[in-house]
């Protein structure tokens, strides 16, 4: 189990502060069209690694066979705040992927405000492009987005989000006193079918940790990596950031 891989509270873990955070934005938005709020991990170029890495695996045809074979492939961003990764994703696919397959960009998150910031970005600049925009709260376990989707999607990706799930610590009782990130991972892994992969990055965690939290109890794996500059601190080597993609086996 993961209860020795804990986070101090804060108030980046409350679905209150997201509210306020994508209100404020889509404000901004409003009065500014070319203002569309924070690219989370900016500073580590981790979205663009991630897009980069997805290109990659289409481009070489290196995602497992039960992607690789499908004529379309589906994204799923859990917890999109305001899409930004998607409508990256979908920008690069574009501009860069010369194949024949098809995509769907599906992007979720637990805050509405977040669901309709992301909605009026992409209804304003991306209306070429499909997106799919839900709240959907992952921790429940009536989730009738978990029930309709099961073993849905092909490719999950997490920039950030099991992060500020982590920052929660209040005892979810449906799941007997666990906490977010203690049962984050087997919720997502009832979107996967066997072969998809959830590509994870985050700031909080170490690899080891990382691998810890979504191994555990689960039939995920760890798939591959994308490599940061790394430094030396103590003796021990280690990154501001780290970004594993895991596979359902």
């Amino acid at each position: 189990m993961t209860e020795e891989i804990r986070l101090n509270a804060s108030k980046l873990g409350t679905q209150e502060y997201w509210n306020n955070f994508y209100k404020k934005e889509q404000s901004n938005f409003n009065e500014n069209d070319e203002d569309t709020g924070e690219c989370w991990f900016d500073d580590s170029d981790a979205e663009a690694k991630m897009i980069q890495f997805i290109l990659e695996k289409l481009t070489d045809e290196e995602f497992p066979t039960e992607i690789t074979s499908l004529e379309k492939i589906s994204f799923l961003d859990l917890g999109t705040g305001n899409g930004h990764l998607l409508f990256e994703l979908s920008n690069e696919i574009q501009d860069e992927y010369d194949g024949d397959k098809a995509f769907e960009y599906i992007g979720i998150d637990y805050s509405p405000d977040s669901v309709q910031f992301a909605q009026a970005i992409a209804a304003k600049k991306y209306n070429e492009v499909e997106f799919k925009f839900s709240q959907v709260d992952l921790l429940s376990k009536e989730s009738p987005f978990l029930k309709e989707n099961h073993g849905k999607f092909d490719v999950l990706l997490d920039k950030g989000t099991l992060d500020a799930i982590a920052l929660n610590q209040d005892p979810i009782e449906e799941f007997d006193g666990l906490i977010g990130m203690d049962i984050y991972a087997r919720q997502v892994e009832q979107l996967m079918h066997q072969g998809s992969i959830l590509l994870i990055t985050s700031c909080n965690f170490t690899e080891v940790e990382l691998t810890k939290i979504i191994t555990s109890n689960t039939k995920l794996s760890v798939w591959d990596k994308i490599n940061y500059p790394s430094f030396q601190f103590g003796g021990v080597k280690g990154s501001t950031v780290c970004s594993i993609a895991f596979i359902k086996d």
